[in-house]
């Protein structure tokens, strides 16, 4: 290959580069732009704000309990990832592990239940809120979002605890181990990628879940981020405060990107390791 084609081809490559990264980072940099204005300023183009607005990011603190969504997001997230894990590790070590009748099935069944559209089970799900006397409460929402949560992990887990080696679940029994302690004690730590990956999985997908939220929750108290930023309003019914909006956007994806970036090893592992192993 000519020194001249293949400059040629790093070239493109790096053109193909920069556009994927320009077409993915725009809207959250735009956001950024938005959150920084006011007024009739939001409707001009500028790469930068001239008088940026930074009053607007304590503004959804203070003129609304911003924090307190923030927090049930932070606790709701938080516990559908520790719950979702914990009941998939189990799962995941009977499906993959032991051999019983019916274990093919019970997968594709599992798999089946994650196919439903959310809109679907609403109303059998608000049915089951209100008999538990769970309606308007954060476990509502824990309960709601497992799920969609709780099919994926369980599907992914399996795949990777069935890859883990005979060997050290044989040497486990030859020391007296229960199901439990290899279970939680020799398999849990060799699923860590897994687990990191899975978990902010649906981390992300419980912070950003609306319809459950909203169908769920009647008051600010109880609401989540996603419901609290649909449902900001502005001095009328029919003005909305974008630089608000904006700024609240902003705000609850820091979180998302933050986690991506310290875990972003172990995702990277995860992924190529479902990869490798099929």
């Amino acid at each position: 290959m000519s020194p001249a084609l293949t400059w040629l081809k790093r070239i493109a490559f790096g053109l193909l580069v920069v556009v994927i990264t320009v077409y993915t980072l725009f809207p959250f940099y735009w956001a950024v732009v938005s959150s920084l204005k006011q007024g009739s300023a939001l409707f001009e183009v500028e790469a930068w704000p001239r008088n940026p607005a930074w009053q607007n990011y304590s503004a959804v603190f203070t003129e609304q309990p911003f924090g307190r969504n923030l927090f049930n997001s932070v606790m709701v997230a938080g516990s559908v990832v520790l719950v979702s894990l914990f009941l998939a590790v189990t799962a995941a070590f009977a499906l993959a592990r032991i051999r019983f009748r019916g274990r093919t099935p019970l997968m594709l069944m599992i798999l089946a239940v994650s196919m439903f559209p959310q809109i679907a089970v609403l109303s059998g799900m608000f049915e089951l809120i209100r008999a538990l006397g769970l309606y308007n409460t954060l476990p509502a929402l824990t309960l709601s979002y497992m799920l969609f949560t709780l099919p994926f992990t369980v599907w992914v887990l399996t795949t990777f605890m069935r890859e883990l080696p005979k060997e050290l679940e044989e040497a486990a029994v030859v020391d007296g181990a229960t199901p439990w302690v290899i279970c939680m004690h020799v398999f849990l730590p060799l699923l860590r990628p897994a687990l990191v990956t899975t978990g902010l999985l649906a981390f992300i997908a419980a912070w950003n879940e609306f319809i459950f939220a909203l169908t769920f929750t009647m008051d600010q108290e109880a609401r989540t981020v996603p419901v609290a930023i649909a449902l900001m309003s502005g001095a009328s019914q029919y003005e909305l405060p974008w630089g608000l909006i904006m700024a609240a956007s902003v705000i609850v994806t820091v979180p998302l990107i933050a986690l991506v970036l310290i875990f972003q090893r172990s995702i990277v592992s995860g992924l190529m390791a479902g990869a490798v192993k099929g």
